[in-house]
């Protein structure tokens, strides 16, 4: 659990999936962080799977551009 300190009001945010500051109402700025920031708790094995697959469709579709 990690501690978040809100760039508004400098007040410590506790809760790990807040995405305002329970304070001042403020953007703790946790939307630009990135796809693999979002996914956090989503199944990992799930996500490579797709990744993996996903490069591997783009290999064979640049293949068979014969």
């Amino acid at each position: 659990m990690g501690t978040v300190i809100c760039p508004n009001c400098r007040k410590p945010i506790y809760d790990d999936d807040a995405l305002l500051c329970h304070f001042c109402g403020g953007s703790l700025q946790r939307a630009g962080r990135g796809f693999l920031g979002r996914v956090r708790y989503a199944n990992q094995k799930v996500m490579w799977f797709f990744v993996i697959f996903a490069v591997l469709v783009a290999f064979i579709l640049l293949f068979a551009r014969v």
